[in-house]
C-alpha cells in the first residue's frame, strides 16, 4: 500500500546517502553474499528490500533479500540474502533511510535492523516482543518516532518508541480490536486487523479488521506513547466484506478500502482531525466476466492522486482505477495481468512510473512501467526470480 509513511521513506537514495550515518550496528548477520562490491558510485544506486514467507501457509523463501541497481543500470541484481529472518512477511524503512523493521508471519517478534548508508545492506540491532501472534503491517509515525503494528491472529494494534540509534524500546502501548465477527465461518472466526497505516499527516492510524468487518480509527498521543480512539471508534463495512488494506490520496480528503472476501473497494471520504469515514462508493475488483473466485489483497493509491491500482488473487491481476477529482470516486480503468499466481502484495517505487508485482505462488516479482497519463501498465521485461515474495520496500 502506498500510504503516507511508504511514500515518505521511499525515497531516492542520491539525496538520502549522504546525510547518512557511517556507523556500523551490532549484531552483523550470516548471509549468502554476491561477488564483492567494487564500483564505489554507491550514490546514485537505489535499494530494493524484499520479505519472503519462508514457513507459514506453505512458503518457502528463503529469508529478506537486497538487491542494488546501480546509477545508469536497468537491471537489479541480488548482493544479500539474510536467511536468519523466519518469515520477513512486511517490511518497511524508516523516514531517514537508515534503519529497516520486519514483522514475522506467524511469530511473536519485531526486528529492527540498521541499513549501512554505502552498501545498502543489513544488520540487525534488536527484537522486541509484539504482545500478540502474527504481524502483518508495521508503519512509521510522522515524527520518526513510533512503529506500529498489527497482530492479525489475536486482534490488536501494538506501538513500539523507536530509538535514536533506531533500535526498538519496549512495547508502549497494545490496543485491542473488538466487535462482533463477520459471518464467514472460517476467515471472520475472530478479530484480525490487517493494516495500520497513518494517515497523510502521519498522526492517525487507519486499521481495516478483516475478521470484524470493521475499520478503526486511532490517534498517536507522542508525549505518552499511547493509542487514542476514535470518538466513535470504527465505522462498520459491509457485512462479509472483511477490509483488508487502505490507502489514502494524498492530498484530497479520501481513503480506499480493499474488501478481501467479496473483491471490492470502498472509497470512504476521510476526515481525520474530525475522526470521520464516511463510505460513498462500492465497486468490484475484477471484471464482470470474470466468474472464477477471486480474494483482494493490495491497494494503493497513485502519488500523482489520479489512480488507484489494486491486487487481484484468483484473477491474477492488477485492477486500475481512475479518481474522480472532486469526488474521490473510482471508474474502471480496465485490468493488467501480473504474469504469475497471487499477487498478495505490489509495491509502486518512489517515483511512481514503475509497479512491482510480487506473485507469491509463482516466486516471481515482475516489474511493469506505468502510464502517468492513463495509468495503465505495461511489462518492462524485467522479472525477479524470489521465493514466496510478501513484501517490497525501495531505498
Amino acid at each position: 500500500m502506498e500510504t503516507i509513511e511508504r511514500r515518505t521513506f521511499l525515497a531516492a537514495l542520491a539525496g538520502a546517502a549522504a546525510a547518512l550515518s557511517s556507523g556500523e550496528a551490532s549484531g552483523a548477520l550470516s548471509t549468502v553474499d554476491a561477488e564483492p562490491q567494487t564500483d564505489r558510485h554507491f550514490a546514485a544506486a537505489a535499494f530494493m528490500y524484499v520479505g519472503s514467507f519462508t514457513a507459514k501457509d506453505g512458503g518457502h523463501g528463503d529469508g529478506l533479500s537486497v538487491f542494488q541497481r546501480k546509477s545508469g543500470e536497468t537491471m537489479w541484481s541480488l548482493i544479500q540474502l539474510v536467511k536468519e529472518f523466519a518469515d520477513p512477511s512486511f517490511l518497511i524503512i524508516d523516514r531517514a533511510g537508515r534503519h529497516l523493521y520486519s514483522a514475522h508471519g506467524d511469530g511473536t517478534q519485531v526486528t529492527a535492523c540498521h541499513i549501512d548508508a554505502t552498501t545498502g545492506r543489513l544488520s540487525v540491532q534488536n527484537r522486541q516482543p509484539t504482545g500478540g501472534t502474527n504481524g502483518v503491517h508495521l508503519a512509521i509515525d510522522a515524527t520518526n518516532r513510533f512503529l506500529t503494528l498489527a497482530n492479525y491472529a489475536t486482534g490488536s494494534l501494538a506501538l513500539f518508541p523507536i530509538n535514536q540509534d533506531g533500535s526498538l524500546g519496549p512495547l508502549s502501548d497494545l490496543a485491542l480490536t473488538k466487535g462482533e465477527p463477520g459471518p464467514h465461518r472460517t476467515q471472520q472466526e475472530s478479530s484480525h486487523p490487517h493494516h495500520c497505516p497513518f494517515d497523510r499527516t502521519g498522526r492517525y492510524i487507519v486499521v481495516p479488521d478483516k475478521g470484524l468487518d470493521r475499520i478503526f480509527l486511532y490517534r498517536l498521543d507522542t508525549a505518552h506513547g499511547k493509542l487514542i480512539p476514535a470518538v466513535p471508534p470504527h465505522v462498520v463495512a459491509r457485512a462479509g466484506a472483511a477490509p483488508r488494506h487502505v490507502d489514502v490520496h494524498p492530498t484530497r480528503p479520501f481513503a480506499y478500502v480493499i474488501n478481501e472476501l467479496d473483491s471490492t473497494i470502498t472509497t470512504y471520504q476521510f476526515e481525520p482531525e474530525k475522526e470521520t469515514l464516511k463510505p460513498l462508493q462500492i465497486v468490484p475488483t475484477t471484471p464482470s466476466t470474470y466468474t472464477g473466485n477471486n480474494t483482494g489483497a493490495e491497494i494503493a493509491v497513485a502519488p500523482s492522486g489520479r489512480f488507484v491500482y489494486a491486487s487481484n488473487r484468483g484473477h491474477n491481476s492488477i485492477a486500475i482505477f481512475a479518481i474522480e477529482d472532486q469526488t474521490g470516486l473510482l471508474t474502471s480503468a480496465g485490468w493488467e495481468p501480473t504474469q504469475g499466481r497471487t499477487p498478495r502484495f505490489f509495491g509502486l517505487d518512489p517515483s511512481g512510473t514503475q509497479l512491482y508485482a510480487a506473485n507469491q505462488s509463482s516466486d516471481t516479482i515482475v516489474i511493469f512501467d506505468v502510464n502517468q497519463a492513463t495509468g495503465r501498465l505495461t511489462p518492462t521485461g524485467e522479472t525477479l526470480k524470489v521465493m514466496t515474495p510478501t513484501s517490497i520496500v525501495f531505498r
